[in-house]
C-alpha cells in the first residue's frame, strides 16, 4: 500500500481485518504517527459498534507496518497506490515501484478518473498493472471497480478479483479503461451540475441536497457528498473526464475551481458547501 489518506488507511484497515499482512508506505515522517492513529481510531469505532472484538482489533493492528522507504515494498505481491489524484505524481510513483518490486508483483491504482493505461505505460510491466477503485468509507462500502487495460493479463485480473471478493469480501464489477470508469462517469456530471445550480443562484445547497434526498431517495445530497469526497477530488475527476471526452457537462464549474483554489475542500478542511466543527 502506498498512501495514508482516507482511502489508503481504509484499504489497509480492511485488508488487516481480513488477515492480510499490510505494509503502508508514506511520504512524510509525520505520517508514521498520524496514519497508525487514523487506522487505530477506525478500528476502535468498529469495536464500539461491536463489529470487532478488542482481540480482533489488536490482531489487525499487528498486521500493519509503516515505512517511508518504497524499497520496503520489494517483497509485496500486490502494491496498491492511493496517493492524491495527480496523474504526474501517480505515473512517477509507478515508474519507481516498477524498479522496486519483483517481476511477478501486481501494481494497482485506486484512481477514480485517470485511465489505467496512462499509468501502466510508466512501467515495463503493463500486463501486470490494473485499476482497483475502492469507495469511501472503504470498510462500509462493498463495491470495488476492477479496471484492466487492453494489455492487462487476464490471469492478473482474475487474481485481483479473487483477492477482492474471496479474501476481502467485496463486490467487484468490471469496467473498461476509460476516465471515470462506471460509477464516476455517471456521478461526477451529477455533482458538477449540482454545483452549477448553486452557482447560478437557482437553489441553495441545502435545498438541492434536501430535494435529492427526499425526492429521489438518495442517502446524501450532492453538495454534502462533494464535501465528504473532497472538492479537490471532485474537481480532479471532472478535469480528467473533460480531457477524455471534451463534453461540457464534465468540466468543473468556476465556483468549484474557485473553492478548491481557496482551500474550501469540504469536510477535511472544515469548510466547503457547509461548515464543520
Amino acid at each position: 500500500m502506498v498512501g495514508s489518506g482516507a482511502m489508503g488507511s481504509g484499504i489497509a484497515e480492511v485488508c488487516a481485518v481480513a488477515g492480510v499482512d499490510v505494509r503502508v508506505a508514506v511520504s512524510r515522517e509525520s505520517s508514521l504517527r498520524s496514519a497508525p492513529a487514523r487506522i487505530a481510531a477506525a478500528l476502535d469505532r468498529r469495536v464500539a459498534k461491536e463489529k470487532l472484538t478488542a482481540e480482533e482489533r489488536d490482531a489487525a493492528m499487528s498486521r500493519i507496518s509503516f515505512t517511508t522507504d518504497l524499497g520496503d515494498l520489494a517483497d509485496r505481491q500486490l502494491v496498491v497506490e492511493a496517493v492524491p489524484e495527480d496523474e504526474a505524481l501517480k505515473a512517477e510513483l509507478f515508474a519507481t515501484l516498477d524498479k522496486v518490486v519483483e517481476d511477478d508483483a501486481v501494481l494497482a491504482s485506486t484512481t477514480s478518473a485517470i485511465t489505467i493505461t496512462r499509468l501502466a505505460r510508466a512501467t515495463t510491466r503493463p500486463q501486470r498493472v490494473i485499476g482497483v477503485h475502492f469507495f469511501n468509507p472503504v470498510a462500509a462500502m462493498p463495491l470495488v471497480e476492477v479496471v484492466p487495460t487492453l494489455l492487462t493479463d487476464d490471469a492478473v485480473r482474475r487474481r485481483v478479483e479473487a483477492f477482492l471478493t474471496d479474501r476481502l469480501g467485496k463486490v467487484s464489477i468490471p469496467s473498461g479503461d476509460r476516465s471515470g470508469f462506471v460509477v464516476n462517469a455517471l456521478l461526477v456530471p451529477y455533482l458538477v451540475a449540482a454545483v452549477r445550480m448553486v452557482e447560478s443562484g437557482f437553489a441553495s445547497a441545502e435545498d438541492v441536497d434536501q430535494g435529492m434526498q427526499l425526492g429521489c431517495g438518495h442517502p446524501m445530497g450532492p453538495l454534502r457528498l462533494c464535501d465528504m469526497v473532497g472538492l479537490d477530488v471532485v474537481a480532479a475527476a471532472a478535469d480528467a473526464l473533460y480531457r477524455e471526452f471534451r463534453e461540457p457537462l464534465y468540466a468543473p464549474s468556476p465556483l468549484l475551481s474557485r473553492m478548491v483554489e481557496s482551500g474550501l475542500l469540504g469536510r477535511k478542511a472544515g469548510r466547503g458547501f457547509y461548515e464543520y466543527a
